[in-house]
């Protein structure tokens, strides 16, 4: 199984989205890639901690490649917004993709190229290595799932 962490604001509608994905066999939401060890969601959306919300995602790569599962990735983000998705505003709403292996940064950076093409404005979404990621509060682990009339900035239909 192959894995990654993708950060599109707002957790909740990420994991949902991924979730749905035919290959995508586990997610989990967490705070990535910042400076305080075992944030909380409260810490967290202060902006001190450096954390940017994000999904955990393990998938199989005989049914979904990483080049197809982060072009479904760039439709539900906006990549031009720095520290923003949709009414979510804030740095821990940061767009990003955060790679464990780096064997994955050519097939990253060849749909990034693709994807800016269809902008004016350059891609501010982040690509880097993954330094920490901290498990979200159960409450947050699959909540649209849990909570179906829930906040979320994303097309799930995407």
């Amino acid at each position: 199984m192959k894995k990654i962490v993708l950060a599109g604001g707002c957790f909740w509608g990420v994991e949902e989205y991924m979730s749905r994905i035919d290959g995508v066999i586990k997610t989990k939401v967490g705070y990535a890639n910042g400076l305080k060890e075992n944030p909380t969601y409260q810490e967290v959306c202060t902006g001190t901690t450096g954390h940017a919300e994000a999904c955990f995602i393990e998938f199989d790569e005989n049914i979904i490649s990483l080049e197809k599962l982060l072009f479904r990735f760039w439709r539900i983000i906006e990549p031009t917004w720095l520290n923003k998705q949709g009414g979510d505003i804030g740095h821990q709403y940061r767009t990003g993709i955060y790679y464990i292996d780096k064997e994955d940064i050519p097939v990253i950076e060849s749909t990034l190229k693709v994807e800016q093409e269809k902008y004016d404005k350059p891609i501010v979404t982040e690509i880097k290595p993954l330094t920490s990621f901290y498990e979200a509060e159960e409450y947050h682990q699959k909540y649209l799932k849990k909570n179906p009339n829930g906040y979320c900035h994303i097309n799930l239909d995407a």
